[in-house]
């Protein structure tokens, strides 16, 4: 089966949605992109925006309009799933149910969030906290299509998610009873310690990760340089190739057949002028591999 052209290959970038969802779609369309992600709610606020059938119906009249596909939400960044706190873990499991429910309105392919942090507990408390916390919404999310994506993390403070072996163990637990998979950040797993500067450094990471998690649970993309260096455990995005980690990663991520058509979503800090230009030389990577291959093809049939 032959893979899709490249300017059917979805990239896309975490586009705005002030005054209202739709606008986070039309972003994406002027920006050039096939998939957005975007935040259904102020994500520096705990009371969620409720959506109105009219928001609704806009929002399905511009996705049809556009003709974007696999919308991504990302959470709030105040939730926190494995918090040893009673009155934040509260407050995030309500705001969670509450995102969970906005996506199903919106019909969202992927809420993408962070796993949690320790804070002031231990690391493996945390990780069984958001276990717990994550089955409590089996049900809810049997009611509707979205899948849940644990964001790979840089490490910072006392968060969870910068191992492998962290997103295993929460998988594990839950496969089966709610939609689950994995979001790699480029950004955050160099930060965390797994090398993917070059081609080869990102065999060994990608062996790693099927190896311990399985590439079958890998769904989605953040494309994102890293301002801080290798191991760092700092989070600092930089626009692509102009950072710690270069160009040729992600040059890697558009041709190597196991990854080129997972949805990507840009959260580099040059903004729409410059998200345009790096959807097309992402897209430019993927027609130079596709050429390749096709020399390749017709010189060994």
């Amino acid at each position: 089966m032959m893979s899709p052209p490249p300017e059917k290959l979805l990239i896309g970038a975490h586009t705005s949605a002030a005054g209202g969802p739709h606008n986070a779609l039309l972003q994406g369309k002027e920006i050039g992109a096939t998939t957005i992600q975007l935040f259904t709610s102020n994500q520096k606020q705990w009371e969620g925006r409720e959506l109105t059938p009219e928001m609704v119906s806009l929002w399905e009249k511009t996705l049809a309009e556009t003709g974007l596909q696999k919308i991504m939400s990302h959470d709030s960044y105040l939730i926190n799933l494995g918090s040893n706190k009673d009155d934040v873990l509260s407050k995030s499991l309500i705001a969670f149910e509450q995102e969970i429910k906005r996506c199903h309105q919106l019909k969202i392919t992927f809420l993408n969030f962070h796993p949690g942090a320790a804070t002031t507990g231990t690391e493996q408390e945390c990780l069984d906290q958001i276990i717990t916390s994550l089955l409590r919404f089996e049900k809810l999310c049997a009611q509707g299509t979205t899948r849940l994506l644990l964001e790979t993390t840089a490490g910072q403070g006392s968060s969870v998610g910068h191992r492998f072996e962290h997103l295993f163990y929460i998988i594990s637990a839950v496969h089966g009873k709610i939609p689950i998979g994995v979001c790699i950040d480029t950004c955050h797993i160099f930060s965390a310690g797994y090398d993917i500067r070059t081609e080869a450094a990102w065999e060994k990471t990608l062996e790693e990760f099927d190896s311990i998690i399985g590439l079958k649970h890998l769904y989605a993309f953040h494309l994102n340089d890293s301002a801080k260096p290798f191991s760092s455990r700092v989070d600092r995005h930089a626009d692509l190739g102009k950072g710690e980690i270069g160009i040729e990663a992600f040059k890697f991520v558009m041709s190597h057949p196991a990854l080129k058509e997972i949805p990507k979503y840009l959260e580099t800090p040059n903004g729409p002028p410059g998200w345009t230009e790096e959807i097309a030389l992402l897209r430019k990577f993927a027609h130079e591999n596709q050429k390749y291959y096709e020399k390749l093809t017709r010189t060994n049939p």
